[in-house]
C-alpha cells in the first residue's frame, strides 16, 4: 500500500528570500534607488571639476589663439590702414597678391631653408652631445649649463650681441685677421651668399641647448638594463647606441624634429633685430614672418599683413597635422585609451 507524504510548508525565511527574490508579482526587482542616484551625482561633480580646472585655460585659449586668428581671416578681406571699421572690402585679392608675389615666394623658401637646415645640423650636434654628456664625467653639470645658457638668454641680446660681433668691422673678423686668416674676412651679415648660412649658424647656437636637454631627457628614461644585457651579449659602443639608444629616443626625437619645424616657420625676432626689414630682404634672410611684419603694419596696409598671418598659419597648421598623422601617429596610439566599459 502506496503512502503519499504532504508537502511541507515553506519556512518563513525562504518565503522571505523568494519575495526579495521574484518580488510579489514574479518580477525581477529593480536596483536600489539609492544606487542609481549616485552615478549621475558622480558624473556631474566630475563635468563640474573638469570645467573649473579648464575653464580658465579654455577662456585663454579662445581669447588669445582662435578670435585673434578669426578676427586675422576677417580683416584679411579688406583693404584696410588699423584704425577705424574696415569699409574697403576686397574679397580674395590680398590672398592672389600672396601668391603671385615673387618676394613671398623667396622668403618661403628661406623657412623652408631654416626648416631643413636646423634638422640636419642641430639634430645630430645635439645627439652627440647628449651622448657624451649622459657619460659619467668630470664637470659634467657646468657643461650642461653653458650649453643650456644660449636658449635662456633673450633674442635682443644675443641678436644685438651677433650684429656687433659678426659687422664687417666686428670681433670675428678682427679675430681671423689675428690669427693671420685675413682671406676669411667676410661681411658675413649682408653677403646674399653666405647670410643665411649665418643665420642658420646663430639659431643652430641658440637652440641646440633646447634639444640636448631634451635628448638628455629620454637617455636617462632608458633602463640600464638593457646596456647591460647587451654588453654581456658582447654588443659594442656603438652598435648599442645605433640598435638601443637612437630606436628608444625615436619618440623624443620626433617631438623636437617637430617643435623645431614649427618654430622655423615662425621664425621672426632673430632676424628682425639683426638685420631689420631693410637689409633682411636684400641680404636673403627675410622670412614670412619679417615678410608680414614689412609690407603690413610698417606699409600702413594692415588688411594684406593680417591676409598673410591667415596664410602663415595655414600652412603651419597643414603641416603640424600631416607630421601628427604621419610621424606621430605611433606615438600617440599608446597614449590613447578608450573609455572604460562599466
Amino acid at each position: 500500500m502506496a503512502t503519499s507524504v504532504a508537502p511541507r510548508p515553506p519556512r518563513s525565511s525562504e518565503r522571505a528570500d523568494a519575495g526579495r527574490t521574484t518580488g510579489a508579482d514574479g518580477a525581477q526587482p529593480s536596483a536600489p534607488a539609492g544606487r542609481s542616484r549616485k552615478r549621475p551625482v558622480a558624473d556631474v561633480r566630475k563635468r563640474v571639476e573638469i570645467a573649473l580646472l579648464a575653464g580658465p585655460a579654455t577662456i585663454m585659449f579662445v581669447g588669445f589663439v582662435i578670435l585673434p586668428v578669426a578676427l586675422a581671416a576677417y580683416y584679411g578681406f579688406y583693404k584696410w590702414q588699423g584704425y577705424g571699421t574696415p569699409t574697403d572690402f576686397v574679397g580674395f585679392d590680398n590672398y592672389k597678391i600672396i601668391f603671385t608675389d615673387p618676394d613671398f615666394r623667396g622668403v618661403l623658401w628661406h623657412n623652408l631653408f631654416i626648416v631643413i637646415g636646423s634638422l640636419l645640423v642641430q639634430g645630430p650636434i645635439a645627439i652627440i652631445l647628449a651622448l657624451l654628456l649622459n657619460q659619467r664625467i668630470r664637470g659634467r653639470g657646468l657643461i650642461r649649463v653653458l650649453i643650456f645658457v644660449p636658449y635662456v638668454i633673450s633674442e635682443v641680446i644675443v641678436g644685438t650681441g651677433w650684429s656687433l660681433m659678426l659687422s664687417s668691422s666686428g670681433a670675428v673678423n678682427d679675430l681671423l685677421q689675428t690669427l693671420g686668416l685675413g682671406g676669411l674676412r667676410n661681411d658675413w651679415l649682408s653677403n646674399p651668399d653666405i647670410a643665411i648660412w649665418t643665420l642658420l649658424a646663430i639659431i643652430s647656437w641658440k637652440y641646440i641647448g633646447f634639444a640636448v636637454i631634451l635628448f638628455l631627457a629620454g637617455l636617462q628614461s632608458i633602463p640600464e638594463e638593457l646596456f647591460e644585457a647587451a654588453q654581456l651579449d658582447g654588443a659594442g659602443y656603438w652598435q648599442i647606441q645605433r640598435r638601443i639608444t637612437l630606436p628608444l629616443l625615436g619618440p623624443t626625437l620626433r617631438i623636437w624634429a617637430f617643435l623645431s619645424i614649427i618654430g622655423s616657420l615662425q621664425l621672426f625676432d632673430l632676424v628682425y633685430i639683426i638685420w631689420g626689414q631693410y637689409i633682411a630682404s636684400t641680404a636673403g634672410t627675410s622670412t614670412m614672418a619679417t615678410y608680414m611684419v614689412a609690407n603690413g603694419r610698417n606699409s600702413g596696409n594692415y588688411g594684406y599683413g593680417n591676409a598673410v598671418a591667415v596664410v602663415i598659419f595655414l600652412i603651419s597648421l597643414v603641416i603640424a597635422l600631416v607630421y601628427q598623422r604621419f610621424v606621430l601617429r605611433r606615438d600617440t596610439a599608446g597614449a590613447l585609451t578608450e573609455k572604460a566599459t562599466r
